[in-house]
C-alpha cells in the first residue's frame, strides 16, 4: 500500500483532543496518561488540550507541560464568572485557547451570548476553537456570523461541517468568504476536502485533529495522508499550520 509506513514520516500537533469521562451515548473515557500514549503512537508531539471541568485539563498540563497544551473549556451561559475564570486561566495558569461547542451547551454558534468570549480572546489574542456541524446549533452559517461580527479573532471550525456532505461545503465556502475563518478535520469523513481546504481556503488555515477519544487516531491520520497533499503540504497540516496558530 502506498501509504505503510507513512505514519512515523511526520511529527504532528492534535489541534483537538479530550480527557474525561464520557457517559451517557458515547460511553467513551481516556486518561492523560492515555493520551500520551497515543500521542507517542502517533508520532503527536502536543495536544490542545480540553475538558469539562477545565480544573481536569490544568492538572493533566500540569502533569506533562511539554506535551499538553490547555485550552479553556468555555460555558457562556456563565456570563461574567467564566470571563473572569477565562483570563485566570489563561494569564495566571498559562492556558493558549478557547474551546466552545453550541451544542453541548445549546445556544446558537452567533448568539449574543457569545459576544463576552470573543471580546476577551480578542484582548488575550488568543483563537477560539468551535464545534461546527449539527444543527441547529453549531452550523457553518452561524459560526461565520459570528467570525464576522468579530473580525479580529480567530475562530476555528472543529470538523470544519463533520459527516454531512452539505455543512462540509458550506464550511469551506464560509472559510473563503472570511479570512478569520481556520479549519480542523476530525470526524469529516472526505479526504479530498481536506486537499480543497489547503488549496482554495489557505495553506494555512487547515489542521489535523483527533478529537481523542471520539475518533480513532488512526482513521484521523489516514484521512490526511490520503488527501492528496504533498509531503510538505502534508508537513503544514499535520504540524505547522497548528504551531503557527498557537504560538507554539
Amino acid at each position: 500500500m502506498f501509504l505503510e509506513g507513512k505514519t512515523k514520516n511526520y511529527k504532528k500537533i492534535d489541534a483537538h483532543a479530550h480527557i474525561g469521562v464520557f457517559d451517557g451515548w458515547a460511553k467513551l473515557s481516556l486518561t492523560p496518561e492515555e493520551m500520551i500514549q497515543q500521542m507517542d503512537a502517533y508520532n503527536i508531539e502536543k495536544t490542545l488540550l480540553c475538558a469539562e471541568p477545565n480544573t481536569l485539563t490544568l492538572e493533566a498540563v500540569r502533569k506533562y507541560p511539554d506535551r499538553l497544551v490547555g485550552m479553556f473549556y468555555a460555558n457562556p451561559f456563565r456570563g461574567e464568572a467564566e470571563v473572569e475564570d477565562l483570563y485566570d486561566y489563561v494569564q495566571n495558569k498559562g492556558f493558549k485557547g478557547i474551546k466552545t461547542n453550541p451544542l453541548h451547551h445549546a445556544y446558537v454558534a452567533d448568539d449574543e451570548i457569545m459576544d463576552p468570549i470573543m471580546e476577551a480572546a480578542k484582548d488575550l489574542h488568543i483563537p477560539v476553537f468551535m464545534h461546527c456541524g449539527h444543527p441547529p446549533y453549531s452550523l457553518p452559517w452561524s459560526i461565520a456570523l459570528l467570525a464576522e461580527r468579530h473580525p479580529d479573532v480567530k475562530l476555528v471550525m472543529i470538523h470544519m461541517g463533520h459527516g454531512h456532505g452539505v455543512y462540509i461545503d458550506a464550511t469551506l465556502k464560509m472559510a473563503k468568504r472570511y479570512p478569520n475563518l481556520y479549519l480542523e478535520m476530525s470526524g469529516m469523513p472526505m479526504p479530498t476536502k481536506i486537499l480543497e481546504a489547503y488549496k482554495e481556503v489557505g495553506a494555512d488555515r487547515i489542521m489535523f485533529g483527533t478529537d481523542a477519544p471520539f475518533h480513532p487516531a488512526a482513521v484521523e491520520e489516514m484521512k490526511v495522508l490520503s488527501s492528496g497533499l504533498t509531503d510538505k503540504e502534508l508537513e503544514d497540516v499535520f504540524y505547522h499550520n497548528c504551531a503557527k496558530l498557537m504560538g507554539i
